[in-house]
């Protein structure tokens, strides 16, 4: 089961495969046709750190969803608190590289059809919102992220404590194949 976050399923029926002009995956979003289960959020949103609209999953504190929007309606990103109290942000498809996160790339855009601005997030200034949003997490509360897209903190391998989540073959790998491109 998959989970999105709220204004997904407005946004993104009913997919490609119905209407091919659409960039959404119609196995999630073909409300007839769909072959993958997934669901909205739905809960209390209560504010955690710079995000406003954030979800105590487990009623805990240990884990937090983050209503993280600019990449696609509904996008989210997480907050998990590990036993030693450090904090992990898994940033999805949030930022797409450290550098966007650390400020020293923009996020592209290009032309697209008829001209028109394109960039890989639907709403442009929510995604530079949210991006700052998770600098914020680091830089004011100590959090470590990890996004989707991006292995530098695999390259670099200096974050101890993105580093302890690994077992030893990932660990090794890390160290001998990533900063070759030989990813296994």
């Amino acid at each position: 089961m998959a989970y999105f976050g709220p204004g997904t399923r407005a946004a993104c029926q009913p997919g490609h495969m119905r209407d091919p002009s659409l960039q959404w995956d119609g196995r999630f979003f073909d409300p007839e046709n769909s072959t993958e289960k997934w669901d909205e959020l739905h809960g209390a949103w209560k504010p955690f750190g710079p995000f406003e609209r954030a979800m105590d999953y487990f009623g805990d504190g240990s884990f937090w969803i983050l209503d993280a929007p600019g990449h696609m309606p509904g996008n989210l990103a997480a907050a998990a608190r590990l036993q030693d109290g450090e904090w992990v942000i898994l940033g999805s498809d949030c930022c797409h590289s450290r550098d966007l996160l650390d400020g020293t790339r923009t996020i592209a855009e290009f032309q697209g059809p008829g001209a028109v601005s394109m960039s890989l997030h639907t709403d442009l200034s929510s995604a530079k919102e949210t991006i700052a949003k998770i600098g914020l997490l680091e830089t004011k509360f100590g959090a470590h992220t990890a996004l989707a897209h991006d292995a530098s903190w695999l390259k670099k391998g200096t974050d101890q404590v993105l580093m302890s989540l690994l077992d030893d073959e990932m660990r090794v790998a890390a160290q001998e194949k990533i900063p070759y491109d030989e990813i296994p």
